[in-house]
C-alpha cells in the first residue's frame, strides 16, 4: 500500500503537470480576451486567498484590502518602468529621487510590492486590531480610503489623479498563476500548522484563546500582515495587466468584489476561495450580455448599463438566504475525500 504522503505527492505533481499544459495550450490557442479572464481568475485567486486568511481563519472583518492592493500596484509600477518613460508621465511633478532612476526585474518588483503592502498592514494592524468586530472594518476601511486620498495628493510619487499609465505588461498566464501557486502553498501550509491551528482557535472564541495562553494579538498581527502581503502581490499583477493605474481604480468596491468571493466560495474554505475566483469571475464576464441590446423575435429588449451587477448581487443575496456557508462552508478538498467518493460509487 502506498504511503499516503508519497501518494498525495505525486498526485499534486501530476495535478501542477496538468496546469502547466493547459496554461501553455490556452497561451497558443485562446483569445486575448479568455486569456485576460484566465489571467483575472488567478489575480481574484490570490485577493480572496489573502482576505480568507484574514477574515475566515482569523475572524477579523477587514475592509482594507483595496487600500493594500494600491501599496502594491504603485510600488510594482514604479519599479517596472523604464526611467526615460517615468519622465514622460510625470508632467505635474517630477518624480522623487532614487525612483527617477530605479528599475528592477518583474519578480523583484512585484515582491517589493508585496513587503510594502505588509509594511502597511503591519503598521496599521497595531492600533487597529485592538479593536474587533465592526468597529475593525469601518477602521481597516478608514485607513484603505486614507492610502487613497494620499495617493491622489502625492503627485511626486503617484502622479496623483493622473495615475500611471503604460505599465509594461509583464503579468502573463505564467506569473499570474505562478503567484497564485505561491499564494496557495505558503497559505496552506501555514494553516495545517500549529500557527492555523491558533488563528482558528481565535476566530472561534478568542477570549478562550487567550485564557489557553494564546498571544491573540501577535497571532492577529501576524495574520493581517501576510494577508495584506498578498494583497499588495495581487494589486501589482493586477496593475501590468491592465497597464495602468489611478487612485478612483482602488476604491470600498474593489475590497467589496473581493469578499463577495470569499463569502460565495466559503468562509474558512482555501478551496471555497479558489472556486469562488473561477465561479465569479466568469460570471461577471458571461452576464455582460445583458448589458447589451437583445432581439428576441419581434421582442426588442435595449441594453441597460449596470444591470449585470444587479443580477449578480441577486444572486450573491440568493446564496446569502439559501447557502448560508457558502458554495464549500468551511470543508476543504483533499485527495482522501476525492478517493473515498470514487470508492463508495464504485462499490
Amino acid at each position: 500500500m502506498m504511503d499516503k504522503k508519497k501518494r498525495d505527492l505525486i498526485l499534486n505533481g501530476a495535478c501542477l503537470a496538468l496546469l502547466g499544459l493547459f496554461l501553455w495550450w490556452a497561451d497558443g490557442h485562446l483569445d486575448g480576451y479568455k486569456i485576460q479572464v484566465l489571467n483575472l481568475i488567478a489575480i481574484n485567486a490570490i485577493l480572496a486567498v489573502s482576505l480568507n486568511l484574514i477574515y475566515g481563519f482569523t475572524g477579523m472583518f477587514s475592509l482594507g484590502h483595496a487600500g493594500f492592493m494600491a501599496v502594491g500596484a504603485y510600488t510594482c509600477a514604479l519599479l517596472i518602468l523604464p526611467p526615460m518613460q517615468k519622465e514622460m508621465i510625470y508632467i505635474l511633478d517630477p518624480l522623487i529621487w532614487p525612483l527617477s532612476v530605479m528599475q528592477a526585474p518583474f519578480f523583484v518588483a512585484v515582491l517589493a510590492g508585496g513587503i510594502m503592502a505588509a509594511l502597511f498592514g503591519l503598521v496599521i494592524a497595531m492600533p487597529v486590531l485592538r479593536l474587533g468586530g465592526d468597529y475593525l472594518g469601518i477602521a481597516s476601511l478608514g485607513f484603505a480610503e486614507i492610502i487613497r486620498v494620499v495617493f491622489t495628493n502625492a503627485k511626486s510619487v503617484t502622479n496623483g489623479a493622473l495615475g500611471i499609465k503604460g505599465i509594461p505588461p509583464y503579468a502573463n498566464l505564467w506569473w499570474n498563476w505562478g503567484w497564485f501557486l505561491i499564494t496557495l502553498y505558503v497559505v496552506v501550509s501555514l494553516l495545517r500548522s500549529n500557527f492555523g491551528n491558533c488563528l482558528k482557535a481565535i476566530r472561534d472564541d478568542e477570549v478562550a484563546s487567550r485564557a489557553m495562553g494564546i498571544d491573540t494579538f501577535r497571532y492577529r498581527v501576524t495574520s493581517f500582515t501576510i494577508g495584506a502581503f498578498f494583497a499588495g502581490v495581487g494589486g501589482a499583477l493586477m496593475g501590468s495587466l491592465i497597464t495602468t493605474i489611478d487612485p478612483k481604480m482602488f476604491t470600498f468596491l474593489l475590497t467589496f468584489n473581493v469578499l463577495m468571493i470569499v463569502v460565495a466560495g466559503g468562509l474558512g474554505s482555501v478551496t471555497g476561495s479558489v472556486l469562488g475566483s473561477v465561479v465569479i469571475t466568469i460570471l461577471l464576464e458571461w452576464l455582460r450580455f445583458v448589458e447589451n441590446p437583445i432581439d428576441l423575435g419581434p421582442i426588442h429588449i435595449p441594453g441597460i448599463p449596470g444591470m449585470r451587477m444587479v443580477i449578480f448581487s441577486l444572486a450573491l443575496l440568493f446564496i446569502i438566504l439559501f447557502r448560508r456557508e457558502g458554495m464549500m462552508g468551511q470543508r476543504e478538498w483533499s485527495w482522501d475525500a476525492l478517493i473515498g467518493l470514487l470508492t463508495r460509487r464504485g462499490a
